[in-house]
């Protein structure tokens, strides 16, 4: 099979317009069912539907009280109440027929009970707390037009109008193909080179977030014929079928040939990033997609081309998503050649939204689970300039980012542990953090661009943060809070087979370090100029990681022999932990700051017992201290 080539690169609005143009005729198809009411929650209607009783059928009380002719009522005044002949009335509760010959109902509040008999001090009229037939519903109604998306309370009118079984449409199946050769099951062993195939579960919880019918076929190795076959089943039994990865260029990329043998090739290759390599194509008149194997990619593409797909061809209406202007916290650089969607953690901070960028790789999962949404930079723009606004479009509600407290700053797994608290506490706050090192978290908040800023750097004189914070933060009232003290040190395969103990050791080894302005590669070049040694004569000194656990699963899997870290890091992966030295990371924030509901839940967590005992057991920490506040004068 020859290299595939991408037949153009689309822009996404008009590839949406083809797209949707060439499934006309499959929209115009109405397919139905008859359901039990009480199972229709959330079906849509495809009939309209009327009332086939009367709500209520039957003249019926509206109150606990006593029902009576009303006209034997009307001597009735607060001067002189008006004891009433106990054969003129009958006592009902809610919900009891009011036949002949009584027209009305006094409530239970209103009547004066005594030896003698029920008195009552004002005359009633006709049909008072009586409900006439059909008050609620009348039989023959209009209750729901078609397309309408039935509600709990929907489905108890329509029990109580009678109405047991009503037709909706029926929800579309959605087929998921997921092919290659080197894709195994998560269920299954795997060796260095396999990829575990992880998207069809992304695809299914979108798929079933449209009310679609998910299908995950076994996965198929990347051979034509067997891809073409396992297609020609799906398009048989199925309304939608996706077909992940093996939509590229690339010599085993069958995808676009078995959907141009089978049918038609609508769109292959979007001007869009992540998410070039889509197509879209149409086999008969079912939809056929195919979608890249990254999951940023596939995740974008499904959003943009399936999920709307499936709402339409399920009646049911597109959700709403909120989209915000924010200013950018960082210089952002994009191609000219595509709509380029940015993963960005926002914040809101100062009574405006900043968004600060993610890591961009296409197959970064965890940068789309930790966003708060996609900044969309449009084509034929070179990106976006510090301080800038740009459109952002959420992927959670509004109302939650207002109340995240945003912190940016030095890693560490005390800030996993603050989070998991603040989702534990009784208020609807929340806590996320974004690691870009101690420096560059204090210029964050400096900026105004947090809240809250991590930071851990060493002075020169052998304290931790004060000079810098002063020196950042010179006319305004900042705070620091203590946070913990946490014992740095060596990580080292599980034995230390390298027998590393000191800094003069990471001269012989393969070393993995944290990135620029992280506090702990201020530490370690401090101990490296203490001991005049070279930074450039250390193996793997420009290999760079943002987080203590990254450095820790890069000595587990023998990426590398050695990093600087924190014990609680190497204690989870796995690894032995040569002690260093103790240091102090701390928190800083604006003074007027402290008295704001999401940082007096902060300081709470910080000093409570729960908080100290998780420190405790993580191992390396020093809690003494936490949750102090010191004022810079």
């Amino acid at each position: 099979m020859k290299r595939s080539i991408y037949l153009k690169s689309t822009d996404i609005e008009d590839a949406k317009r083809i797209f949707h143009d060439a499934l006309n005729s499959v929209y115009q198809k109405k397919h139905t069912e008859t359901v039990q009411t009480e199972y229709a929650y959330g079906r849509v209607i495809a009939q309209p539907i009327y009332a086939r009783r009367s709500v209520p059928f039957y003249p019926s009380s509206a109150m606990d009280g006593i029902a009576i002719d009303s006209a034997k009522t009307k001597n009735a005044n607060e001067h002189k109440p008006l004891l009433l002949d106990p054969s003129d009335y009958i006592e009902v509760d809610t919900g009891d027929p009011i036949l002949d010959p009584y027209d009305c109902v006094i409530m239970a509040e209103d009547c004066i009970h005594s030896d003698s008999g029920v008195s009552i001090i004002k005359p009633h009229v006709p049909w008072e707390n009586v409900r006439p037939i059909g008050e609620d519903v009348t039989e023959g109604e209009l209750l729901f037009s078609m397309e309408h998306v039935l509600r709990p309370m929907d489905i108890s009118v329509l029990i109580a109008a009678n109405q047991l079984s009503i037709e909706v449409y029926k929800k579309v199946s959605i087929a998921i193909i997921p092919t290659g050769t080197e894709i195994r099951s998560a269920y299954e062993p795997i060796s260095v080179g396999d990829i575990v195939e992880s998207n069809s579960y992304l695809f299914t919880g979108l798929a079933l977030l449209a009310q679609a019918l998910p299908t995950t076929y076994p996965i198929v190795k990347d051979d034509f014929s067997e891809i073409k076959h396992t297609v020609e089943d799906a398009v048989s039994k199925h309304d939608v079928v996706i077909i992940n990865a093996g939509s590229s260029a690339g010599r085993d990329d069958y995808t676009v040939h078995v959907i141009s043998e089978l049918g038609k090739v609508l769109v292959h290759g979007l001007s869009i990033k992540p998410g070039k390599p889509a197509i879209l194509g149409l086999v008969g008149d079912v939809p056929v997609i195919g979608i890249p194997g990254f999951p940023v990619s596939a995740h974008i593409v499904f959003e943009e081309f399936v999920t709307p797909l499936l709402l339409k061809l399920n009646h049911y209406p597109i959700p709403h998503v909120d989209r915000i202007e924010a200013y950018s916290t960082r210089r952002i650089v994009s191609s000219l050649k595509s709509k380029e969607y940015i993963r960005v953690k926002i914040g809101y901070i100062h009574d405006r939204y900043v968004a600060t960028p993610l890591a961009r790789g296409a197959g970064m999962m965890m940068s789309v689970v930790k966003s708060d949404g996609y900044a969309l930079i449009e084509k034929n723009r070179e990106g976006v300039d510090f301080n800038e606004m740009m459109d952002v479009q959420l992927n959670k509600p509004i109302q939650q980012i207002k109340h995240t407290l945003l912190a940016i700053g030095s890693h560490d797994l005390i800030m996993d542990v603050i989070s998991n608290l603040f989702e534990q506490s009784t208020f609807p706050y929340h806590c996320s953090s974004v690691h870009i090192g101690s420096y560059a978290g204090l210029l964050a908040l400096s900026r105004k661009e947090s809240a809250l800023a991590m930071t851990h750097l060493l002075e020169s004189d052998g304290s931790y943060n004060t000079h810098t914070v002063k020196k950042l933060f010179p006319s305004e009232k900042v705070v620091m809070i203590k946070g913990v003290k946490r014992i740095q040190g060596l990580i080292v395969e599980k034995g230390n087979p390298k027998n590393i103990h000191t800094i003069e050791d990471l001269l012989r080894i393969r070393f993995i370090n944290r990135q620029r302005g992280a506090g702990t590669r201020v530490l370690l070049d401090h101990w490296l100029n203490q001991k005049n040694i070279n930074p450039e004569s250390i193996v793997g000194y420009n290999k760079e990681l943002t987080t203590h656990l990254a450095v820790a699963a890069a000595v587990a899997n023998n990426v590398a022999d050695c990093g600087l870290g924190i014990q609680s890091a190497a204690t989870i992966m796995g690894c032995d932990f040569i002690p260093l030295g103790l240091e102090d990371y701390d928190f800083v924030c604006y003074a007027d700051f402290l008295n704001d509901p999401l940082m007096m839940l902060f300081l709470t967590i910080i000093r409570s017992d729960e908080f100290k005992n998780i420190c405790k057991s993580l191992g390396g920490y020093d809690t003494s201290e936490s949750g102090e506040v010191r004022i810079y004068d």
